[in-house]
């Protein structure tokens, strides 16, 4: 009988389940240095937030098949040490998703009505009515940053308040948004400027790091509340005290931050803003959920079935060897295309060319979906639920084949459309040692191989263009490992893509599109 460690507190209906095949140790009082010592013994670990499960602990996991996190995040895990070893990580993304919801309305609510300082004048023996006037959210407009499966249900809750929702997501389709009568609008600046609340919903990435700054609060309505239940960093902070304390904005709710725990933050201090520690998915409902839905996908796992909540899904083992050599660059090329369309697209074409066309190919169709989702969702993305990713999002998903190829023995080309216009990338394996490379970027043929860090400039191909570029990039100390142009005629346009050492930062790539004739540029993290 496999033996399972429950080393954190979870419903204690996830525990019977588990206890009905599998002899089961509930211990979450052991320290580090008893875990390390038993963790050996054990075929399944089941955490939540404060254990650690780092490449020692996992060394030590001489049995480990499964470790299981009874939550969203697996940020306590060291996934990439428990692939190595064979262990599926296993987490429970939609536990917590009505709680997060319900979190936001609760925050919403009694940032309006004054609740918590109404609450502590009462209990100070004061009976003060007319300091507390609040607002209603009847007629008014709710700006809704990030419209997934969160937002989505706060957005349903706001219009059932008979409130206007406006949202800003490039990444969902028009005909989503107005199947849930919100109004969904192209540029963030079109959402801030007429809102009276605005509330985030986005993963913590690159791009959503403090989306929201001091240009982004002067461009929205006086006297606007902000509402952050999503993740710590997206609003910035240092810019949000300051306009609490301009009055420009009215009142702040915030359920995360930058740095947690965050007793030492200003904000919570201030009297405009209503601060909780982290409690979103703290519902007895969400942890009930969350810990029951691990225990039988641990289950699941353990006697061998199939679960689709792996964060590290290994490939499907039943596809050919020439289709699994494609896998990796498949899915850099969907996250390439997600960086150059920036936003929603209506319908991905993944074309497979030469002989690759002879094969099965879908799992690399699901590779390029899985890469194109990687920076959009919360959740982590496996070849499971990328397909799903794109039905959510309204994304028609095609696969064409021709064995006919110009250039190359395989070809694999990825083209995003959205309202007749399309963003195209291809990329190749080529010599003995298959070396990937990108051989197509928007419209141009070019020859570079992927790299952690990379650009690409759009300019009109005039001479000088390339060494005012370079010694931009020079004066900042970013060198250049490698650079490629495509260009169609001479004096039409040109792109240039570039693999650098470092990050490029975004005052340096400013300064690259201000250069007359330079007509767009793009920094991409590849990895």
């Amino acid at each position: 009988m496999a033996r399972v460690l429950v080393k954190e507190k979870i419903a204690e209906s996830g525990i019977e389940l588990l206890r009905r095949d599998f002899e089961v140790d509930y211990l979450p009082d052991m320290t580090r240095e008893e875990l390390l010592g038993r963790i050996g013994g054990y075929e399944a670990l089941i955490v939540r937030s404060a254990t650690r499960v780092d490449a020692e602990l996992i060394r030590a996991a001489e049995r480990m098949k499964v470790i299981g996190r009874a939550g969203v995040g697996v940020d306590n895990i060291d996934v990439e040490a428990a692939t190595k070893k064979g262990i599926m990580v296993i987490n429970a993304p939609q536990s917590n998703i009505i709680s997060a919801a319900e979190q936001t309305m609760a925050l919403l609510m009694a940032l309006c009505r004054n609740i918590p300082e109404a609450v502590n004048s009462l209990r100070g023996k004061c009976w003060e009515r007319s300091r507390f006037e609040g607002v209603e959210l009847y007629h008014k407009v709710m700006g809704i940053i990030g419209l997934g499966r969160i937002g989505t249900l706060v957005a349903q809750r706001c219009l059932a308040f008979g409130m206007r929702v406006v949202a800003f997501d490039p990444y969902i389709s028009e005909d989503k948004a107005k199947r849930l009568g919100v109004e969904l609008v192209p540029h963030l600046e079109d959402l801030l400027s007429q809102c009276d609340f605005i509330t985030v919903h986005l993963p913590k990435t690159k791009d959503t790091y403090h989306l929201l700054g001091e240009a982004e609060f002067a461009k929205m309505k006086d006297g606007v509340r902000v509402l952050n239940v999503a993740r710590g960093g997206i609003i910035d902070e240092d810019a949000l005290l300051a306009a609490l304390d301009s009055g420009k904005v009215a009142g702040a709710a915030l359920d995360v931050f930058e740095n947690e725990p965050a007793t030492e933050c200003p904000l919570i201090e201030h009297p405009k803003v209503i601060a909780t520690p982290h409690i979103g998915a703290s519902t007895q409902e969400a942890q009930d959920r969350a810990g029951t839905m691990i225990a039988e996908f641990v289950s699941a796992a353990l006697k061998g079935e199939f679960v689709a909540n792996v964060v590290n899904l290994p490939v499907p083992a039943e596809i050919d060897e020439s289709v699994r050599l494609f896998l990796p660059l498949a899915e850099k090329l969907g996250l390439l295309l997600t960086h150059l369309v920036e936003g929603h697209v209506d319908e991905i074409e993944v074309e497979y060319l030469g002989g690759l066309a002879e094969y099965e190919t879908g799992v690399l169709t699901v590779a390029v979906l899985k890469g194109f989702f990687q920076k959009i969702v919360f959740e982590p993305v496996n070849y499971i639920n990328a397909p799903l990713f794109a039905k959510e999002r309204g994304i028609a998903v095609r696969e064409t084949k021709s064995e006919q190829t110009r250039d190359y023995v395989n070809l694999v080309m990825v083209r995003g459309r959205r309202d007749g216009n399309e963003v195209a990338v291809g990329g190749t394996l080529v010599g003995l040692s298959n070396a990937e490379r990108f051989v197509h970027v928007y419209e141009y043929d070019i020859d570079l191989g992927p790299s952690q860090y990379m650009a690409f400039f759009r300019y009109d191909d005039v001479p000088g263009m390339i060494g005012k570029i370079g010694t931009i990039l020079g004066d900042h100390d970013i060198n250049i490992a490698h650079m490629q142009v495509g260009r169609r005629k001479i004096g039409g346009e040109a792109v240039m893509g570039i693999n650098v050492d470092i990050p490029i930062p975004d005052e340096v790539m400013e300064e690259i599109r201000a250069v007359p004739r330079v007509r767009d540029c793009r920094f991409i993290v590849l990895w």
